[in-house]
Order: C-alpha cells, then sequence, then structure tokens
C-alpha cells in the first residue's frame, strides 16, 4: 500500500531537503546565527499567539531592511496591534 503524500508532509520534506543543503553550504558562524534566528522567531510566535490569544490582533509588517554590506540583507520588522 502507497503512502498519500499530502500538502504538509511534502511541505516537511522540502523544508527537511533545504536544510540539509543548506548545512553542506553554510559556514559554522553561519550556522549558529541561523539556529538563533529560528529559535527566536518560534519565541516570537509563541508571543503572538499568547497576544492573540489575550484578544488582539497582530500583524507583522516590514520597518526597513538591513544590508550586510556585502550582498546579503535582512528584514527589519515591527507589530501592528489592533485591539480585538
Amino acid at each position: 500500500m502507497t503512502e498519500t503524500v499530502t500538502p504538509i508532509k511534502k511541505a516537511k520534506q522540502r523544508a527537511a531537503d533545504i536544510s540539509n543543503e543548506r548545512e553542506s553550504a553554510v559556514s559554522g558562524d553561519q550556522e549558529m546565527a541561523i539556529r538563533q534566528l529560528a529559535n527566536d522567531l518560534h519565541r516570537l510566535n509563541h508571543a503572538v499567539m499568547k497576544a492573540v490569544d489575550a484578544g488582539v490582533s497582530v500583524e507583522l509588517v516590514r520597518s526597513a531592511r538591513h544590508h550586510g554590506g556585502n550582498g546579503n540583507w535582512g528584514d527589519m520588522m515591527v507589530p501592528v496591534i489592533v485591539k480585538g
């Protein structure tokens, strides 16, 4: 019997593939920065859920873009809060 590939399973597999590709293409310092970012995003998502559960709506909006000077960039975010 064949296993059905759901969109969620497909997305998880793609994320795993990207992670494996990244591990072979980045330095140790880059990997550490990526892991820290992922951990911080997890905490941010948890904080968003707590705010929503407390009765407000939360939208994250890009406020600026940070340029590292060597072609790399990152979006800076701010929350827009609406009382429910």
